[in-house]
């Protein structure tokens, strides 16, 4: 890192990119604003609060937690006009010596007698007659629920300013005022702070640098040794400080709306329908690091919007947090996918594409040949059933650490291959290289392995068969391990980087799946190793069929501890062993049904979101029979009339546990372009499933 919070970005093999000499002058114009507000000042300084996980803070306004009860408005009409009638009434009878002159007596008592016949007497009578009308107007309005009617017939204008005031903002020019930079003020750099609120005010700065210029003040904060460097950086750059290695100061266009100084994405609405909790009903959704860092997992139909309105918009949130030194993303998907343009990227990987820039490293940048074989033979063998997955590490550690003590690197693809296939050139080469390099001890590993090939059990069969897969012309010169092409690792978590990998999904689907099996243990591996976890790594697969095993399912359970998540997206559970359903539901804090799914699938979601006590109640009708003549009389009337006979209900009220959401209504229930999501916070925080609108 350097002391400006960014790292150096020349390239090399994790494929980060060269640092421009001079950032640009001015921010680049986004094609679609970050908030409705019109100057970076009024976004930053807009009132942003929050009552449960998963809420859009921006401007967000907190509803009861339990909906009021709701009179009709015939009832308010008719009471209104009953209270009216009544007030009239009383004062007519007042004004006509009906009821006495009793209220005229405090008119009497406070006026003196030579006020008689005089304009000031005709004034203070006026006067009173004015109190005891309002008073008549307050008593019988209160009554008659004026005000609440005048609430549901006038709009939500008069309802807001009889509820009040919302968020306070924050003072223009004041301490807290977010735009003038005090905490860089109060850290005793007023020069810095001034010509940052300049930037600010002057419009030279964007929501992304004021989002990477505050992430390096933090870092200040903790090393106060970088204190002159950041200091000289926004003297001599200003807005463009401390800039990505990649000089991009935003992405080159935004599908979504985002909101950096929360450093949420808006996903969509909630419906404002009984199937939700009243506090939640109308209220804008959105995804943060503090839910998606208990990882995602979205089940829907192909042509559900997944990808558009789920997938994109997160990777393309978090690679805005990337630009702001914030986080770290990696987006996985079939070639074609709509994950964004390239050059919103710093590195794009195409497996099977010759005109790809960037190769990925196998071996996922390790240099221990048991932790390369650990994560070789997870991908490889993983969704084999029956298979020990530890046998076929085992297996790949006594030819990967061999042919590294000879090489000082591992083996490509081809060499591999004839590794496990017992070629007998590739291996009688290795060994005369060990002997001669004398490495007694990879001798033995090599023995190990011959005696083992061939022998009921021995995985080396299976391995070599998933080998060949990428094995193939179409990923000639791939998966490279000579230095010869740009290396891709998972190691370079620890820098804020915007990765996108495209698999050979169409022609190669057996090693597309298996590619990914790869990079998700890859991922799980070296997001826990990171030594600096101060980044939010992240991991988007639009298509996760077939890419879970029961090691990764377990991996994915840990991210939550080391700051990091994963999306993963399915059409169906069937796409994924059945043993590991349950556990994966279980190891997922974020869980989303898309419409269309199946009953199979909706009720293992139900089982996962539980049971709830609900109020339910029960309302028995009974026939009314009459004793009197006259009454049944007036019952054989009321019958002509509607039809119906004279009932009286009773109602019982008992509390009953309930499914959240059943697996019909998960399958029937879900109108097109609305989920089911549930979320959790890294904290705990739980969010009970909400019936959601997403943004189109």
């Amino acid at each position: 890192m350097d002391s400006d919070g960014t790292y150096d970005g020349r390239t090399t093999r994790e494929g980060r990119v060269p640092r421009p000499s001079t950032p640009p002058d001015h921010p680049p114009k986004t094609r679609h604003a970050p908030t409705p507000s019109p100057t970076l000042t009024d976004w930053l300084r807009a009132p942003r609060t929050s009552d449960g996980p998963g809420v859009w803070t921006y401007g967000h306004l907190p509803r009861p937690a339990e909906e009021p009860e709701r009179t009709p408005t015939r009832q308010l009409i008719s009471g209104a006009l009953i209270a009216l009638l009544a007030g009239l009434l009383l004062w007519s009878l007042l004004w006509n010596g009906y009821l006495g002159g009793f209220w005229l007596w405090p008119l009497y008592m406070f006026t003196p007698d030579s006020w008689a016949a005089t304009m000031p007497a005709v004034v203070a009578s006026y006067i009173w007659y004015g109190l005891v009308i309002a008073a008549l107007l307050f008593g019988f309005g209160r009554l008659g629920r004026w005000p609440e009617l005048a609430r549901r017939m006038f709009g939500g204008g008069l309802a807001k300013a009889v509820q009040g005031a919302g968020p306070v903002h924050p003072e223009p020019g004041g301490p807290d005022d977010p735009g003038e930079w005090g905490q860089v003020r109060g850290g005793g750099m007023g020069e810095v702070a001034d010509r940052l609120a300049a930037e600010v005010r002057g419009g030279g700065m964007n929501d992304v640098d004021y989002a990477r210029i505050r992430r390096a003040w933090e870092t200040v904060r903790v090393d106060p040794s970088r204190q002159r460097a950041f200091a000289d950086a926004v003297r001599d750059n200003g807005a463009g400080a401390c800039v990505h290695p990649s000089g991009a100061r935003d992405l080159p266009v935004r599908a979504a709306r985002h909101d950096l100084l929360a450093r949420q994405v808006l996903l969509g609405t909630v419906d404002d329908s009984a199937r939700n909790p009243y506090a939640r009903r109308g209220t804008r959704l959105a995804l943060d690091p503090a839910v998606l860092g208990t990882s995602l997992l979205a089940v829907g139909p192909s042509g559900t919007g997944k990808t558009r309105q789920l997938v994109r918009p997160v990777v393309e949130s978090l690679a805005l947090q990337a630009l702001a030194g914030q986080a770290a993303v990696i987006a996985v998907g079939a070639a074609g996918s709509q994950l964004g343009p390239d050059a919103a990227y710093d590195v794009v990987v195409r497996i099977g594409d010759p005109g790809s820039v960037y190769d990925l490293d196998l071996y996922g940048g390790t240099t221990d040949p048991d932790e390369a074989a650990t994560l070789l033979a997870d991908a490889f063998t993983g969704d084999v059933p029956g298979m020990d997955v530890r046998r076929a590490a085992t297996a790949l550690a006594q030819l990967l650490g061999p042919f590294r003590a000879v090489h000082g690197r591992f083996p490509a693809v081809p060499e591999l291959r004839e590794l496990l296939e017992r070629v007998p050139g590739a291996v009688e080469g290795l060994r005369a290289a060990l002997e001669g390099a004398g490495h007694p001890a990879m001798l033995r590993e090599l023995d190990a392995r011959d005696r083992q090939h061939g022998a009921p059990g021995d995985p080396g069969a299976v391995l070599a068969d998933r080998v060949a897969l990428l094995d193939r012309p179409a990923f000639a010169g791939f998966f490279d391990t000579t230095a010869q092409s740009r290396l891709f690792s998972l190691r370079s978590l620890e820098h804020p980087l915007r990765v996108r990998i495209d698999l050979p999904e169409r022609g190669h689907a057996d090693a597309s799946r298996m590619l990914a099996r790869l990079l998700l243990a890859q991922f799980t591996a070296s997001a826990s190793a990171r030594a600096d976890r101060s980044l939010f790594a992240f991991l988007a697969f639009d298509d996760a069929s077939r890419t879970l095993t029961a090691e990764t399912v377990r991996g994915v359970q840990r991210l939550r501890s080391v700051n990091a998540g994963v999306l993963l997206t399915l059409r169906t559970l069937d796409d994924v062993p059945e043993a590991l359903r349950t556990p994966l539901l279980g190891s997922v804090g974020c869980r989303m049904v898309f419409s269309g799914v199946t009953t199979w699938d909706g009720q293992r979601f139900a089982e996962a979101w539980g049971t709830e006590w609900v109020e339910a109640r029960d309302v028995t009708s009974r026939t009314v029979f009459a004793d009197q003549p006259l009454t049944r009389a007036i019952h054989a009337f009321r019958k002509l009339v509607t039809g119906k006979a004279v009932t009286t209900d009773a109602v019982t009220v008992r509390q009953v546990e309930r499914e959240r959401w059943s697996a019909s209504d998960l399958a029937n229930a879900v109108p097109p372009g609305h989920a089911v999501l549930s979320l959790t916070t890294v904290r705990g925080e739980r969010a009970a499933p909400l019936l959601v609108r997403l943004a189109g």
